[in-house]
């Protein structure tokens, strides 16, 4: 199984991720975690943040992932994912792929930006960011669509709601 947390920067998703892993892996369900930020990283090749440089990082998630998959290691990925052609490409391709896209306000994305990384683009201090001067795109029909705007302090709820929407057991 691979499920696919998508959402803005701040959304939640690294959050949500670890904390889903930490209960499937109660219920004696393993999952590794494919984490968008530190697959950038452990490619160190300098890739930046334009919408090109983007979609060859979205590209290698997606291809990692469905090689992890076919291995028969269950995934939990937590990645930006603003290209629709990957998101589909990832439900035709990967077994049993579900995708949650975690839905923030962009008020709620402000207070949780310890980074500055939405208040500098809003200032036009840096570039490429989706949300402010690059759109996100809607994701891909049958998506569970989760709002978070809550405190991420305590994510049991949305972990919960996720198990319960993909029935996982």
């Amino acid at each position: 199984m691979v499920i696919w947390i998508i959402g803005l920067s701040r959304s939640g998703k690294t959050t949500v991720a670890k904390a889903l892993i930490k209960k499937l892996y109660k219920k004696r369900r393993k999952f590794i975690h494919v984490d968008g930020d530190v697959i950038r990283k452990i490619y160190s090749d300098k890739l930046g943040h334009t919408m090109k440089e983007r979609e060859i990082n979205a590209e290698r998630l997606s291809k990692l992932t469905k090689y992890l998959s076919d291995q028969g290691l269950n995934v939990i990925g937590s990645v930006l994912s603003n290209f629709p052609k990957w998101q589909r490409w990832n439900k035709k391709n990967i077994k049993n792929y579900k995708q949650v896209f975690l839905k923030v306000n962009l008020s709620t994305l402000l207070l949780r930006d310890k980074k500055k990384l939405y208040k500098n683009a809003i200032r036009r201090k840096i570039k490429n960011v989706v949300g402010i001067d690059i759109r996100f795109n809607k994701p891909i029909k049958g998506s569970i669509v989760i709002n978070n705007n809550k405190n991420l302090d305590n994510v049991d709820p949305i972990v919960k709601e996720i198990t319960k929407k993909l029935k996982i057991r």
